[in-house]
C-alpha cells in the first residue's frame, strides 16, 4: 500500500536532482546563455592571440575570422575587431587577402582599417548606428559571392600599423540569409592575411565610387546610376578592380577621362563572384582626370520603386579601383558618391549598357541571397500600443516670462549654443542687418564699407536669469550667422558676408584658432563656401560639419584640424524622388546615433545621415511644418530615441498658424508638443537650443529677442490599462536630482540625463506610478517558476497514485493508519494544486515575463533606416530655383 508513494517521492526526487538544481545554478544557466550566443569557440576556429612574428622571417600569416556566431534575422551586418600586429617600431604590410567564406552562408564581406573600432573584446552588431569604427575607416579589402583570392602586384603593399592611422582590422560579414543557420551551426567566415614587415616602395588603396540617389522605377528595362568626380591628388595607378550590386545589377563599368576621352579601367558583371578583377589596361591616374562609373539596372520583374540600402531588398552601386601610389605620397582611401552629369555620360562608351551573360546555374545559385525579411512595424509589437503608451497633454513647454531679468540689447539673433557650463551663448548682428541690398546677384556682400560690426556679437548669459557674464566677438565679424561649442568650449561660428567657417577661443580674447573659407570670396570647390549657414562638431573624433547654405546645397566635413574630407547632398526620400536641398541651413549631430540632422528650410522637412559616410538614414517632414523649417536641435533626454526641437517660419498660406516650436521623437517622428510665446508671436524664430535640464531657448532674427521655455508643474492624469492614476509632481525638485554636470548637448548632445520635461514628452511607459504599486522583480522568479512547471506534471502523478492506493484500500477494506509520508504527500498535492492558479500567477507578473523581449522587438533595423524616409506627399523633383536670400 505504501509502494505507489514512495516510487514517486523516488521519482520525485531524481527528477528535482537533475532539472531543480540546473535550473536555480545560476552558473548553468550562464553557460547555456553563452552557448547560446555564439561565443563557445569551440566549435569554431578559436581566436588566434595573434600571428607569431619570427624575428628571422619578416612574412607571416594572420587569419580574421569571426568566433562561432549564429544571426538571428537576416539582413545582420556583424563586426569584429583585431589589432594590428606590432612589429616593434616598423609598420606591417598587408600583400595578400585569401577568403575563408562561401556564398550558401556570407552575403559579402569587407575588411577596414582604423585607429578606434566600436569594440575590443567581442564582435557587434554593425548594420545599426554604430557602424565599424569611432574614426574614419579605410576599406582594405571586399570579398563576395565565391570570389578567388586577391594577390597584390610586387613591391606593393596596404600599410598598416604605426602611424598609418590603421592600428586594428575589422572585419565586417553581412549575413543575407538566415535560413542558411537552420542547423544552427557556427559561423566562422572571415579572411586570412598574408603581412610582411619589409617596406614596400607602392603602398596599396581603395578609391571607391558609389551612388546614393539611384531610383530604379519597377518594370522600367534600364536604369542606369552615374557617379563622377575630378581627380585631385598625386597619381595612382589601378591595378585591379571590383564591382558589386544586388539582384537587379547587370554591368557595372568604370572609366578614367582624361581631355574628354573615356579609358576603361574594368567592366563586369556583378552577378559573377565578386573578386578584385585585373584591370583591363595599364590607366594611370594624374591631377585633372575624372574618375567615372555606371551601373546599369534593370527593374523588370519589380513591382515597386527599389532604391539604395543595405537590405537584400534594396540595391547597391558600388566599382572599386584597388591602386598603388608612391608611399611618399600614399593616400590609403578614397571616396567619390557625386552623381554624374547627364551632359557629361552622353559620350560614355557604348559598352557600359551592354549586359555581360552569367549562366542561369550562376543566377540560381544566387537566389537565395535576395530573400526577403518582413520587418514588423514597432508600433504592432507588444508593449507598444498608443493604449499602453500614450502621450500625456497636460504638460508642455511654457514661456518663462521672467527671463531675461534685463534687458540684453540685442541685434537680428542669428545663432544659439550652450556652452560646456550650461550657459547660453548668443549670436547676433549688432547694427548691422541682411536686407535686400545685402548681396549682389553673385553673392558677394555689398556693404563692407561698414566695416565689421563694432558691438559684441558673442554673448554668455546665465541660462537661469539671462544676466551677461562675457562678452566678445568685436570688429570681426561683418553678418553672422550659426553658432555651436565643441569639447573645449571654442566657438565655431559662420558669416555669411565673409562665407568664411570661424574656429575662436572662448576666453573673450578673440582668438581665430582656425579659419575655413576665403573672406568675401563665394565660390562652390572644398576650399570656398557660399553663404555657410551652421557647423555642427562630432566630440569623439573632432570631425566638423558645414551646412553650405544660401548658395550651394551641400554638407560638407572636415577633420578636426580643418582638412577636407567629404561632402553631400539631400538624401533620397522614400515616396518620391530626389529633391535637392533648398538652404541647409541648421544642423544637429546625435552622438549616440553618430548621425547628422539637417533642417532644410525651403523644403520644409528634416533629414539625418549616418556621420561616417553621408548615408541617408530618414526624413521627417510633418504638414504643421508648413513651407519651412528653420533650425533644430538634439536632446538625447525622454528615452532611447531622443528628441528633436525645430522651429519652422512663417507661411505664405493662410491656413498654417504662426511660427512654432516642436518637440519630435526622433525614432517614431512623432509630434510630442508645440510651444509658442504667450504674449506675442514668434517673428523669425532663427535658431533653437536645449540645455541638460530641459530648458529651451530660441533665438528670433526679427524680433531681436531669444525666448525661454520651461515645463511648469501640472496636475496631470494618465491612464493606463484602465486604471486612472493621479500625480502632482514638483518640477524643480526632479531636476535638480536628476541632473548632473555633463558637456553641451545643444547641437553636440552627449549627456544622458532625462530631464522632468522630456520624459513627459516621451510615451508614458516610464512613469513612475505613485498610488498603483508595481509588482517586484526578482532574479529568482525564472528558475521558480521553470521548477513550479515541472513539478505539477509530477504531482498529478502522484496524486493518481493516492487515489489507486486509496481505491485499492476500500476494495479489500484495509484500514489503516496514513504515513506520515502519505499525509506530507498529501498536504503537498493540495497546496501545489488545489491553491496555485497559474493564469493568475503569471498574470500578476506580466510586467516581468515581458522583460527583455520588448528590448529586443524595438531595437532598430534596416528596415526602419531605409524605409521609413518620408512622410511627404508633395516633393519636387527638382526644387524651383531659390528666391534672393531674405533676412535670415
Amino acid at each position: 500500500m505504501m509502494g505507489y508513494p514512495s516510487l514517486c517521492v523516488i521519482l520525485l526526487a531524481f527528477i528535482w536532482n537533475i532539472y531543480g538544481q540546473e535550473a536555480l545554478n545560476p552558473l548553468n544557466r550562464s553557460k547555456r546563455i553563452q552557448e547560446s550566443a555564439g561565443s563557445d569557440f569551440s566549435d569554431c576556429l578559436p581566436r588566434a592571440n595573434g600571428p607569431q612574428i619570427s624575428s628571422d622571417s619578416p612574412n607571416f600569416s594572420m587569419a580574421l575570422r569571426m568566433p562561432g556566431v549564429i544571426p538571428v534575422k537576416s539582413d545582420t551586418y556583424l563586426c569584429m575587431s583585431f589589432p594590428v600586429p606590432t612589429t616593434g617600431s616598423r609598420a606591417a604590410y598587408v600583400v595578400d587577402f585569401m577568403p575563408q567564406a562561401s556564398m550558401n552562408t556570407v552575403h559579402h564581406m569587407l575588411l577596414f582599417g582604423c585607429k578606434t573600432p566600436v569594440s575590443i573584446t567581442n564582435y557587434w552588431d554593425c548594420g545599426t548606428t554604430r557602424g565599424t569604427c569611432v574614426d574614419e575607416t579605410s576599406i582594405l579589402y571586399a570579398w563576395a559571392r565565391n570570389a578567388p583570392p586577391t594577390n597584390l602586384p610586387k613591391d606593393v603593399g596596404f600599410e598598416v600599423g604605426r602611424n598609418s592611422g590603421v592600428s586594428y582590422f575589422v572585419l565586417q560579414i553581412h549575413y543575407g540569409d538566415v535560413n542558411a543557420f537552420r542547423d544552427h551551426h557556427k559561423d566562422c567566415s572571415g579572411v586570412t592575411l598574408r603581412i610582411t614587415s619589409t617596406p614596400q616602395p607602392f603602398i596599396a588603396g581603395i578609391y571607391l565610387l558609389m551612388s546614393m540617389d539611384t531610383v530604379i522605377q519597377p518594370g522600367k528595362r534600364v536604369t542606369n546610376a552615374d557617379i563622377a568626380c575630378d581627380y585631385k591628388s598625386y597619381p595612382i595607378y589601378p591595378f585591379a578592380f571590383r564591382t558589386h550590386t544586388h539582384r537587379l545589377g547587370k554591368v557595372v563599368s568604370g572609366y578614367r577621362i582624361r581631355n574628354g576621352k573615356w579609358s576603361l579601367i574594368g567592366r563586369q558583371s556583378p552577378q559573377l563572384p565578386q573578386a578584385f578583377y585585373p584591370t583591363n589596361h595599364d590607366v594611370d591616374v594624374q591631377y585633372g582626370d575624372m574618375l567615372a562609373a555606371r551601373c546599369m539596372f534593370t527593374g523588370e520583374g519589380r513591382s515597386k520603386e527599389t532604391y539604395i540600402g543595405g537590405s537584400s531588398d534594396d540595391e547597391m552601386c558600388n566599382f572599386y579601383i584597388m591602386y598603388y601610389m608612391d608611399s611618399k605620397h600614399a593616400i590609403p582611401y578614397m571616396n567619390c558618391m557625386k552623381q554624374g552629369s547627364t551632359k557629361l555620360f552622353q559620350h560614355i562608351p557604348p559598352e557600359a549598357n551592354i549586359p555581360i551573360a552569367v549562366s542561369p546555374e550562376t543566377m540560381n545559385s544566387i537566389m537565395h541571397m535576395e530573400h526577403s525579411t518582413g520587418h514588423q512595424d514597432s508600433s504592432s509589437m507588444p508593449g507598444t500600443t498608443s493604449e499602453e503608451q500614450p502621450v500625456d497633454k497636460d504638460v508642455h513647454l511654457e514661456q518663462d516670462p521672467l527671463w531675461p531679468q534685463n534687458s540684453l540689447q540685442l541685434g537680428q539673433v542669428s545663432g544659439l549654443a550652450i556652452d560646456s557650463d550650461s550657459n547660453l551663448v548668443i549670436f547676433h548682428r549688432g547694427d548691422h542687418h541682411w536686407g535686400p541690398d545685402s548681396f549682389d546677384s553673385q553673392a558677394i556682400y555689398q556693404q563692407r564699407f561698414l566695416g565689421p560690426i563694432q558691438q559684441s556679437t558673442i554673448l554668455v548669459v546665465n541660462r537661469e536669469n539671462g544676466n551677461i557674464l562675457k562678452a566678445s566677438g568685436r570688429n570681426i565679424f561683418y553678418l553672422p550667422h550659426g553658432i555651436t561649442t565643441d569639447k573645449d568650449n571654442n566657438y565655431w561660428v559662420t558669416d555669411v558676408a565673409l562665407h568664411q567657417v570661424l574656429k575662436m577661443s572662448s576666453d573673450g580674447s578673440d582668438t581665430i584658432l582656425l579659419s575655413l573659407g576665403e573672406a568675401f570670396t563665394p565660390e562652390s570647390d572644398h576650399n570656398h563656401f557660399c553663404q555657410p549657414t551652421d557647423v555642427a562638431v562630432d566630440y569623439e573624433t573632432g570631425n566638423i560639419f558645414v551646412s553650405d547654405g544660401y548658395c550651394n546645397a551641400r554638407i560638407l566635413k572636415f577633420s578636426a584640424d580643418g582638412r577636407y574630407l567629404s561632402e553631400w547632398g539631400a538624401g533620397s526620400s522614400d515616396r518620391r524622388r530626389r529633391t535637392p536641398f533648398r538652404i541647409p541651413h541648421s544642423l544637429a549631430f546625435l552622438p549616440e546615433k553618430n548621425e547628422l540632422c539637417v533642417a532644410d528650410r525651403e523644403n520644409g522637412r528634416i533629414q539625418c545621415f549616418i556621420a561616417q559616410t553621408g548615408e541617408f538614414v530618414k526624413e521627417i517632414k510633418k504638414e504643421e511644418f508648413g513651407e519651412s523649417v528653420y533650425a533644430i536641435t538634439f536632446s538625447p533626454a525622454g528615452g532611447e530615441d531622443g528628441i528633436i526641437f525645430a522651429v519652422n517660419g512663417n507661411s505664405l498660406s493662410e491656413n498654417f498658424p504662426p511660427p512654432t516650436g516642436f518637440a519630435i521623437n526622433y525614432g517614431t517622428k512623432d509630434i510630442l508638443d508645440t510651444f509658442a510665446p504667450k504674449k506675442r508671436e514668434f517673428k523669425m524664430p532663427h535658431d533653437i537650443a536645449v540645455t541638460k535640464n530641459g530648458s529651451v531657448f530660441v533665438g528670433d532674427a526679427a524680433s531681436m529677442t531669444v525666448f525661454k521655455f520651461t515645463a511648469e508643474k501640472a496636475h496631470r492624469s494618465v491612464k493606463k490599462a484602465g486604471i486612472e492614476v493621479q500625480e502632482l509632481e514638483e518640477m524643480e525638485t526632479f531636476i535638480q536630482t536628476k541632473v548632473t554636470p555633463e558637456q553641451n548637448i545643444s547641437k553636440t548632445a552627449a549627456v544622458k540625463q532625462k530631464p522632468y520635461v522630456a520624459q513627459h514628452l516621451k510615451p508614458l511607459e516610464n512613469e513612475k506610478k505613485k498610488t498603483v504599486p508595481q509588482p517586484k522583480k526578482e532574479h529568482g522568479f525564472l528558475p521558480v517558476a521553470i521548477m513550479v512547471l515541472l513539478l505539477i506534471p509530477l504531482l498529478l502523478v502522484i496524486s493518481v497514485g493516492v487515489f489507486i492506493c486509496w481505491r485499492k484500500n476500500n476494495r479489500y477494506e484495509v484500514k489503516t493508519e496514513p504515513s506520515a509520508v502519505g499525509g506530507i504527500l498529501g498536504k503537498i498535492s493540495g497546496k501545489a494544486v488545489g491553491s496555485l492558479n497559474l493564469g493568475n500567477f503569471f498574470a500578476s507578473h506580466k510586467g516581468y515575463s515581458r522583460q527583455g523581449f520588448d528590448q529586443l522587438s524595438t531595437e532598430g533595423s534596416d528596415q526602419e533606416r531605409n524605409g521609413e524616409s518620408s512622410e511627404s506627399e508633395n516633393e519636387e523633383y527638382m526644387a524651383r530655383p531659390p528666391p534672393p536670400p531674405s533676412s535670415s
